[in-house]
């Protein structure tokens, strides 16, 4: 296990701007797994939408180069360094304490004891659970304020979409209490305008995994289990108020299995004029036959919508010169088993610069054949190798315990800027 240094707080916040899904890294926001994960049982995982409990001590190792690629790419902000910092302030201290215990329906008593402890203590209650101090060690329910299991996919709760932060409308209410922590964060730290799909429909849902800042024009978004039409509608009706031209690329996914809850599982940008996708998708076979990809132009303040074959024809017909590199190499047996565990969830450094499980390796292989050098993330974190030194490469990390959370790179990553 690695010891994390936290003594240094000085940290300052930078400018929110994300125009792309490829332009050079400048910040990004991630979260540690930590204890919130070994609270985790075989009677409440499937609650925390996990398939199988983690094996604490490997997710920590895999984390530490998962992380370590990136802080030697680019600048990281920690979920639970900023919110310790937040909890200084008592007006945002009370908030945060009395929405979660709303949220849980905790017991009016809990709040102020939850309000007299140190700011360090109270980051690691409002994510890692705040145990009963009475339980019977016999009931499931040993936490007055549930643990965030899910709170390492930095990406599903926030999604920076151009120069605000869409909060996202979680469909889970495991997932819910998420929301309320970056919410603070980028309004108290960041200090950004926030945009929310809830305020304006209390059944509107958007999840970050779906949305894709594909252009300064053009979002593509994942529609299924997590991210539905009213989520959808609520981004169209915004930028349709705000942008004379506009476009919105939807790609429906199957409800089931639980592996294609986001767009990012079966695609994602690798750069300007490549991206990894799940050839079913593409052929609309399987699980995604009969499933539409429609085309929401705005313009003029009108709204038209066109479907297409698949979302590389979508793009092509908006002037995209796009290349896909299929998960999976040519197998489909093979890409079945390889999309389960986030092969195609790639996350972008820059143009031609990504990151993504090693595990995966007939898609790995793919990338190696595409043009990508293929660099162990071990080698960028102990310094001998240089990601600058390639003008394209794939840094493949260790993978056997974080793919099991049901998430990848792009997972948890929450860009914050790209140039």
């Amino acid at each position: 296990m690695y010891n994390i240094d936290m003594s240094n707080k000085n940290i300052t916040p930078c400018k929110v701007h994300v125009a792309s899904e490829t332009g050079r890294l400048r910040a990004v926001l991630l979260h540690r797994p930590g204890v919130e994960i070994e609270r985790m049982t075989p009677l409440n995982a499937a609650h925390a939408l996990y398939s199988d409990i983690l094996n604490r001590p490997i997710v920590d190792t895999e984390y530490h180069y998962f992380s370590g690629v990136l802080e030697k790419w680019t600048q990281v902000y920690y979920v639970e360094d900023i919110l310790e910092r937040l909890l200084d302030d008592a007006e945002v201290r009370r908030h945060l304490v009395e929405e979660s215990c709303d949220m849980d329906n905790c017991d009016d008593g809990l709040a102020e004891q939850l309000m007299a402890l140190p700011s360090v203590e109270l980051a690691q209650a409002l994510i890692e659970g705040y145990e009963q101090p009475d339980w019977d060690c016999v009931s499931d329910d040993r936490y007055l304020l549930k643990p965030l299991y899910n709170l390492f996919f930095t990406r599903d709760a926030s999604s920076t979409v151009y120069d605000r932060v869409l909060i996202n409308s979680m469909s889970f209410e495991v997932r819910e209490r998420e929301t309320l922590i970056y919410e603070a964060i980028f309004k108290h730290f960041f200090g950004v305008d926030t945009l929310n799909a809830m305020a304006w429909d209390r059944d509107a849902r958007t999840e970050g995994g779906d949305v894709h800042i594909a252009a300064p024009d053009l979002l593509c978004i994942g529609q299924g289990i997590r991210t539905n039409t009213k989520g959808i509608k609520y981004l169209a009706q915004t930028y349709a108020k705000e942008r004379e031209r506009f476009h919105i690329l939807v790609q429906e996914l199957p409800k089931s299995p639980e592996s294609f809850i986001h767009l990012d599982m079966v695609f994602t940008f690798l750069g300007k004029h490549q991206c990894m996708a799940f050839e079913p998708m593409l052929r609309k076979t399987g699980l995604f036959a009969g499933k539409d990809t429609t085309l929401i132009t705005i313009e003029g303040g009108r709204t038209s919508y066109t479907k297409f074959p698949n979302i590389i024809k979508g793009l092509e017909h908006l002037g995209w010169e796009i290349e896909p590199v299929i998960g999976g190499g040519s197998d489909p047996w093979v890409q079945l088993r390889e999309q389960w565990h986030s092969g195609a969830n790639f996350f972008s450094l820059g143009d031609g610069k990504v990151m993504g499980y090693r595990r995966n390796t007939h898609t790995i292989d793919a990338l190696d054949k595409a043009g990508f050098a293929v660099l162990n993330a071990e080698d960028i974190v102990e310094g001998r190798v240089r990601m600058d030194d390639n003008e394209k490469f794939v840094a493949a990390f260790p993978g056997s315990e974080l793919p099991r959370a049901g998430g990848g790179a792009r997972c948890m990553t929450m860009p914050i800027l790209r140039d």
